[in-house]
């Protein structure tokens, strides 16, 4: 079985494959769509076919609609999109080892933003002009959104757009405002633009970015000073914030075997110029979240039929907060760290190392939950008790430590600072009297080495702070004892990394002294954890 609309007609084998299939007409979904659009996202990674696509999926099983969903990517949608007549397969990885099999049929048409034929821009220009647009979602990371390099100067494609306005956009989101200011000419019709990327304040980010580009276009003449309000008009054209959670890693060996065990053939891996991987299928665990800020001035299509929460945004903002600061977020960074030093490949596997899992138990329960910001529509602690007992721990979930390293030193203060600063900021709290949070971020100046438990070289993830933070602690060796204070200050006193200095607040002489304990000898990060963590 491969996976096209040829195929998918042989319903009885892939039934008996154990797929579950769409349940409607997809013909004439797409001829619906084709019509009256009323849904186009950008962004064609798993995240969006794990979780989106199969949430519209699960409406028009319902009949709570009648259209899928437009998708706009690169290079993914010539390569696995389009040769697979759009469709894609989802395996839901159970805790307890089983699986469910669906082919995704939602999305209906797929359009690659980098190709410059013109019928391809001419087709984006009419979606965006029809009345039916409701909604244009994201999912292009929260890099995406930045018009900037590590420099603070604007990349060349951003700068050349503000500069040539919105007739022949080079750049990603000046493609996107060009795209809007064609909606404008027809009438300022109203839309929601929905940022469904995993950042705080994500409708925010997506609104600088739009406005940016607006800004100086008006500024050069180059499109009429109303398109400036009518961005900036929630009435309009909004910005929701949104919080999704679902974890989807790069496809899996061990799932690639289940699949061609039940016939299903078409598991090529593709690899993107960016050396990201994709797969007709998709490997996703079972919890999943997104909760959106209901602000839609157009309309929108009911996707609380599909489980997903509709609310206010200080709500979402609060939801936000419970898991990137408290009850997810930091337990992964702490499994990340200690992982890699301690030569784990698996997140799955570290939840059966006794300290590291009474390490994110005592993060999450004891120092996490009591400065918790409860957004009452998720239980904070069942909330931990879910990734606790279900998520991180299901072995059938490919994830690793090193690929949740990646990026840390942009973690860390949202992650920790926002915990860290709730007890400084509290009478009935010592923040001084934090154990694990400070051990945690000596634990990352230790990985910043290059050295794991065993003394042996360890590959560093990606992060953009890489070359500034080692360069401080290279002159530390395993065995090393003393005083680190000249190497580590520079570091612990950074406000940009942590969101406070750790010195003004009472932690960096602890984190200092943890520091120390951390490199005394080879096994001594395990020694450590032993001693503090039981």
């Amino acid at each position: 079985m491969r996976l096209n609309e040829e195929t998918l007609k042989k319903t009885s084998l892939w039934e008996a494959a154990g797929f579950d299939l769409p349940q409607f007409d997809r013909d004439q979904v797409r001829k619906n769509t084709a019509k009256n659009p009323g849904w186009i996202h950008f962004g064609a990674g798993n995240i969006f076919r794990a979780l989106i696509a199969h949430a519209q999926q699960t409406m028009l099983n319902k009949g709570a609609d009648d259209k899928g969903i437009i998708v706009v990517g690169g290079e993914v949608i010539d390569k696995l999109y389009q040769p697979r007549d759009n469709l894609t397969a989802l395996v839901t990885i159970k805790a307890d080892g089983s699986i469910n099999k669906t082919v995704i049929g939602s999305i209906v048409e797929s359009l690659n933003m980098d190709d410059q034929q013109e019928e391809i821009w001419d087709r984006l220009k009419a979606i965006f002009t029809s009345e039916s647009l409701q909604m244009v979602s994201f999912t292009i990371t929260e890099k995406g959104y930045s018009l900037q390099d590590a420099k603070g100067e604007y990349l060349p494609s951003v700068a050349n757009d503000f500069q040539k306005g919105p007739k022949s956009p080079e750049s990603y989101l000046g493609k996107v405002a060009a795209l809007l200011y064609q909606r404008y000419e027809k009438g300022q019709q109203p839309v929601s633009l929905v940022s469904m990327d995993n950042c705080s304040h994500n409708g925010t980010k997506l609104y600088h970015a739009i406005s940016a580009f607006v800004a100086q276009w008006v500024k050069n003449g180059l499109v009429e000073a109303g398109f400036e309000e009518y961005i900036s008009n929630p009435a309009l054209v909004a910005f929701p914030w949104t919080m999704i959670d679902k974890i989807t890693p790069r496809p899996d060996p061990k799932i690639k075997a289940m699949l061609k065990k039940d016939g299903f053939e078409d598991l090529e891996d593709i690899v993107t110029a960016r050396n990201s991987f994709a797969s007709s299928f998709v490997n996703a665990e079972e919890p999943e979240y997104l909760i959106i800020e209901d602000a839609f001035p157009n309309g929108r299509p009911k996707l609380e039929e599909a489980g997903v929460i509709f609310t206010q945004r200080e709500t979402v903002d609060k939801v936000e907060k419970m898991k990137v600061c408290t009850c997810l977020n930091p337990l992964h960074t702490a499994l990340a760290i200690f992982g890699c030093l301690l030569g784990h490949t698996r997140i799955s596997e570290e939840m059966k190392d006794p300290e590291l899992k009474r390490l994110v138990e005592r993060i999450g329960y004891e120092e996490g939950l009591p400065v918790v910001v409860d957004p009452k529509i998720v239980n904070p602690k069942s909330f931990i008790d879910e990734v606790l007992q279900v998520r991180f721990p299901n072995p059938f979930m490919p994830d690793t430590p090193q690929r949740i390293a990646t990026d840390t030193s942009q973690k860390l203060s949202i992650r920790f600072g926002e915990t860290i600063k709730a007890y400084a900021s509290r009478n009935d709290l010592d923040v001084t009297a934090l154990q694990m949070i400070p051990l945690v971020l000596a634990g990352w100046c230790r990985y910043l080495m290059g050295v794991d438990d065993e003394g042996n070289a360890m590959e560093l993830s990606p992060d953009p702070l890489l070359e500034e933070v080692t360069a401080h602690v290279a002159s530390v060796q395993l065995g090393d004892k003393g005083d680190f204070h000249q190497q580590l200050q520079p570091i612990l006193s950074n406000k940009a990394i942590f969101g406070v200095n750790l010195y003004e607040v009472g932690l960096g002489s602890k984190v200092e002294e943890y520091f120390a304990k951390l490199v005394a000898h080879r096994g001594a990060v395990r020694a450590t954890l032993t001693k503090y963590v039981s």
